[in-house]
C-alpha cells in the first residue's frame, strides 16, 4: 500500500490502515521520542499519544505544506518536549529513590574534585550570590526560565537578563 493510498483511508478514519500507518512508523518515531525522552516505559506512552494525536488532526495535515513523515515527526518531538515540560515528568524525575542519592553523593564528589582539577570553582566563587543560584537552576538542575522565575519569585524578564549578565560574567572570568 503506498503512503498516498494509506491517507486516502487514514482520513476516512479506516481502522486497519491505522494499523498499518502504526506498523510503518512506530520503530523509527520511538526512535525519535526515546532521544528526548530517557525512560523506556515514558518514551511509549508518548508513542502512544503520538498515534492518537495522528488520529484526531488527521485532517489538519496539507501535503502543499510538507511530506506526511515530516509531519508526524513533528507531532512526536513536540508531543515529546510537552511530556518533558510537564509538571509531572519533572516531578518524578525530582522524586529519586534513595539508591541514587548515594550515586548522587559520590558523583558531586568526583565533580569537585575534576572542578578543582581545571580551576573553575574560583571562576564560579568570583559570581555574585545570585548569579550562582540563577545558573545552578538553570544548566545544573534543568529549570526552564519560567521554573526559575517562579522558584527565585523574580520576573521572567530579570531571569532572562541576569542569566545572560552572569554568563557574560563568568566569560570574563574565563577570558572565552
Amino acid at each position: 500500500m503506498s503512503q498516498e493510498e494509506l491517507l486516502v483511508l487514514i482520513y476516512k478514519k479506516d481502522e486497519k490502515a491505522f494499523t498499518h500507518l502504526y506498523d510503518m512508523y512506530s520503530k523509527s518515531l520511538f526512535a525519535v521520542i526515546h532521544v528526548l525522552i530517557k525512560n523506556r516505559e515514558e518514551a511509549e506512552d508518548v508513542l502512544q499519544d503520538v498515534f492518537v494525536k495522528i488520529w484526531k488532526n488527521i485532517d489538519s495535515y496539507n501535503e502543499s505544506k510538507g511530506r506526511f513523515y515530516t509531519w508526524i515527526l513533528n507531532i512526536a518531538r513536540n508531543t515529546s518536549i510537552d511530556k518533558l515540560r510537564s509538571k509531572n515528568f519533572n516531578n518524578s524525575q525530582k522524586n529519586l529513590s534513595s539508591d541514587n542519592f548515594v550515586n548522587l553523593l559520590d558523583d558531586s564528589n568526583k565533580l569537585a574534585n575534576k572542578l578543582d582539577a581545571i580551576g573553575i570553582q574560583e571562576f564560579v566563587k568570583k559570581l555574585k550570590p545570585k548569579c550562582i543560584e540563577i545558573i545552578n537552576l538553570l544548566f545544573f538542575k534543568g529549570y526552564t526560565q519560567q521554573e526559575a522565575s517562579e522558584e527565585l519569585a523574580m520576573p521572567l524578564g530579570t531571569i532572562k537578563t541576569q542569566n545572560r549578565n552572569c554568563i557574560n560574567d563568568l566569560r570574563n572570568y574565563l577570558k572565552i
